[in-house]
């Protein structure tokens, strides 16, 4: 089956005793065993539950992997991802990252000797020149990254992962299967904040995995039932219902951010712009063959820190939050709200400054949106 119908009937067909369309809500802490010996294929919901299952074979399915495992959040997923890496090991990280990966790998994992050198993955010799010999085990890369949308070549990476012999890592969350299929590229292991696209709807927190290999899902999935950070099925169900719509809104809301990275590029109180969907993005090409789509993640940088601030609190249609992904429009100041846990003096050189926004384009009226930021930037 294609994309849009995988999507579409996501988690159909569960429940074979009554044949509900919706996937039920396995709302249980515990299941019943008929008899010594004898089991239902669930024990209790920490280890396994139905309505998770549902999600995790769908999103599976859509990234095209092994196994998929759904936690309570994209940084329980993360969390689960270094899990896999032992103390003394070494991981590369694109250096233009979420501050909530940087934090954990910093002020967490750090701690019990998982070390990580953060470079530019968009170029393969800065790569290859981090790479410790007998210690560097991974690359974990998001690309577009957040928020400055740098592209990584996944081929490339690909390529000079296998010759080091290291795991590669993607989070998919900005692009989401729909526009990216990281594995298919030959990458090992993609990630996702189910929270943002894939929910849609900005009302459940989760996160997820899919693996590429039988060895890796068996990692994974030992990581997921010992740490218990699992997502329970009511969040669950709403990460089903949110993808079945996936294509739908992210057409949409691709679309609208199109048109408003074209209007943001001629606006003279614009200094900066960074959408990989415009052809004079330095990674225009490499993403168009990499992906069917740039999505819905815009950032742009003004004229001044107060016309920033001015921005943010001028604007009536489009609210000032953390997140994205949602059918909602959002903006979002990274150097105070998402990458503030990352160093002033890093942040500063990649230029993550107070003068840069990240927009997360939803669905509304593309008048309504265009309109709104006008009237803030006036």
């Amino acid at each position: 089956m294609k994309f849009n119908t995988i999507a579409a009937q996501a988690g159909m067909c569960t429940d074979k005793q009554t044949g509900a369309i919706s996937t039920p809500i396995y709302q249980t802490a515990t299941f019943r065993h008929l008899a010594l010996g004898v089991s239902t294929g669930y024990d209790y919901s920490r280890t396994a539950n139905p309505t998770r299952a549902a999600l995790e074979e769908t999103i599976a399915l859509l990234e095209g992997g092994h196994k998929g495992f759904a936690f309570a959040t994209g940084m329980a997923a993360i969390t689960a991802l270094l899990m896999t890496f032992a103390s003394g090991d070494h991981l590369i990280v694109c250096d233009d990252l979420y501050g909530g990966t940087y934090r954990i790998l910093e002020k967490n994992f750090k701690q019990f000797g998982l070390t990580a050198s953060y470079v530019d993955t968009a170029d393969p010799a800065e790569i290859e020149q981090a790479i410790v010999l007998g210690k560097t085990k991974g690359i974990l890369v998001e690309t577009p990254t957040n928020p400055l949308m740098k592209i990584t070549d996944l081929a490339k990476l690909v390529a000079l992962a296998k010759k080091h012999k290291l795991i590669t890592m993607v989070d998919n969350t900005f692009l989401t299967p729909y526009l990216q299929k990281p594995l298919s590229l030959g990458v090992d292991l993609v990630i996702h904040s189910g929270t943002k696209f894939l929910g849609g709807h900005n009302d459940v927190l989760a996160g997820l995995i899919v693996t590429s290999t039988p060895e890796l899902s068996e990692q994974i999935g030992f990581i997921q039932n010992s740490t218990g950070g699992v997502l329970g099925p009511q969040d669950s169900w709403l990460m089903l219902r949110g993808i079945k719509t996936l294509s739908v809104r992210l057409d949409r809301q691709q679309e609208n951010a199109q048109r408003i990275a074209a209007w943001l590029a001629a606006h003279p109180r614009v200094t900066g712009l960074y959408y990989p969907g415009l052809p004079n993005h330095p990674d225009h090409e490499i993403q168009k063959q990499q992906s069917s789509g740039f999505g819905a993640m815009l950032s742009f940088r003004v004229e001044t820190v107060d016309l920033a601030a001015k921005i943010i609190n001028s604007l009536k249609v489009i609210p000032f939050a953390e997140s994205l992904g949602g059918v909602e429009s959002l903006i979002t100041h990274p150097a105070k709200q998402t990458h503030g846990d990352i160093p002033v003096e890093m942040r500063e050189k990649l230029g993550i400054n107070d003068d840069l926004l990240r927009l997360s384009v939803g669905i509304e009226d593309i008048d309504d949106l265009i309109n709104d930021l006008d009237q803030a930037m006036a």
